[in-house]
């Protein structure tokens, strides 16, 4: 019912993708889309890459006067970085040429890949590695976003840790967020993330951090038991992995749940106002598999990035002998770019549960079946007097 495909590399002419399953009428807002791709760009601790690009989307097909068609929508987001001419002369697509790369850098892609593809240049390799295939995946999210919007979802996101400044959040203010050059709501912490950056920058080495996404508005009952490749916490903790450089993903209060007797562990029911309320929100909004109607709670770890200015030891695979890791162009810190991303792959992820449950050909019948799915769940039980 719903797919998105990306395609293209990091110094190639342009990134494309195809979103596959929009229903028709959803009226897009291009300056939204862009905007969305110019917070990935931003955050302290990133590299020269992001003074060169200036990201914005084209709209290829599938839209039509400003709406979708419920045809598939292709968009392209051009690489500035490719005009130059020495990148073309190394990434044209019939004609690149140029000495090859030959030494991996610990936690990339480069040596598995090389392996896996049989590629003896790890430009073959790492070229689509790079976190700049990332811009299409928050393109498409983007998109996404005002789909799930119309179904009253929104998501937002926030920096809790960079390297060893952290700071306990449960809520924040997302306009102070985006106030923040790390993301990061409390001011006090925000600077002594950037100092820390700072340091790092110095000695020639990267950090990583946390981040929280947050889905809010979800109906109750997205997601399913029925089979395990449905349930809702593994579809969305899939997707967040799927990132360069993501290591864990908690929902909920996640890992601290292994040490809280279940006493204290759950969130407990009571009437409130005519209506259910829970107590609290350690389920991180999922329960069994399914949305439960709290906000959805991820805490996402990032690792540090593997290109440090400072190499790491390494070898050379064609001289078969040690050498330091390869030097590219790169960031110290993307954790604050990376929340972004978190926020994409999100609205990436919900969109499959959210049309198999309510989906139509149209968003007029969409936003119909889930005002009825709705009405119908509220008359399912009466809460008493």
């Amino acid at each position: 019912m719903f797919r998105y495909l990306t395609a293209g590399e990091s110094h190639g002419p342009a990134l494309v993708g195809i979103l596959d399953g929009i229903p028709a009428h959803l009226r897009l807002d291009v300056g939204a889309i862009n905007d969305t791709l110019a917070r990935r760009q931003g955050g302290y601790g990133r590299g020269a890459r992001m003074k060169i690009e200036s990201d914005s989307v084209e709209f290829l097909a599938g839209v039509r006067g400003g709406e979708t068609l419920g045809s598939p929508v292709a968009v392209v987001v051009r690489n500035r970085d490719y005009l130059t001419p020495k990148v073309r002369a190394l990434m044209d697509p019939l004609t690149g040429s140029g000495d090859p790369l030959t030494n991996p850098r610990p936690g990339h892609a480069d040596y598995a890949g090389a392996l896996k593809y049989r590629q003896r240049d790890l430009r073959n390799v790492l070229e689509r590695a790079s976190a700049r295939e990332t811009a299409m995946r928050v393109c498409l999210g983007a998109i996404c976003a005002q789909f799930l919007d119309a179904m009253g979802v929104r998501t937002g996101s926030c920096v809790t840790r960079i390297g060893e400044i952290a700071v306990d959040l449960d809520d924040w203010d997302q306009e102070e967020v985006e106030r923040s050059d790390v993301r990061c709501p409390d001011s006090e912490a925000g600077r002594a993330m950037i100092e820390q950056i700072d340091a790092a920058k110095r000695r020639g080495d990267t950090l990583g951090g946390q981040f929280i996404v947050r889905v809010d508005g979800v109906p109750v009952g997205v997601g399913s038991n029925r089979q395990a490749a449905l349930r809702l916490d593994g579809i969305l903790a899939g997707a967040v992995m799927g990132m360069q450089t993501v290591k864990s993903v908690e929902i909920g209060l996640g890992e601290e749940l292994a040490a809280t007797p279940g006493s204290a562990a759950h969130d407990t029911f009571a009437y409130a106002d005519g209506g259910v309320v829970r107590a609290s929100n350690r389920a991180g909004g999922i329960e069994g598999g399914m949305s439960n109607g709290q906000p959805i709670v991820l805490r996402v770890s990032a690792k540090p990035i593997p290109t440090l200015a400072k190499a790491l030891p390494s070898v050379n695979l064609h001289a078969g002998t040690e050498a330091p890791a390869g030097v590219v162009r790169s960031d110290v810190c993307v954790v604050p770019a990376a929340a972004i991303v978190g926020e994409a792959m999100v609205r990436l992820a919900l969109m499959q549960p959210l049309l198999e449950k309510y989906g139509g050909d149209s968003m007029e019948e969409t936003i119909d079946n889930l005002q009825r799915s709705q009405a119908a769940a509220s008359r399912l039980f009466v809460p008493p007097a």
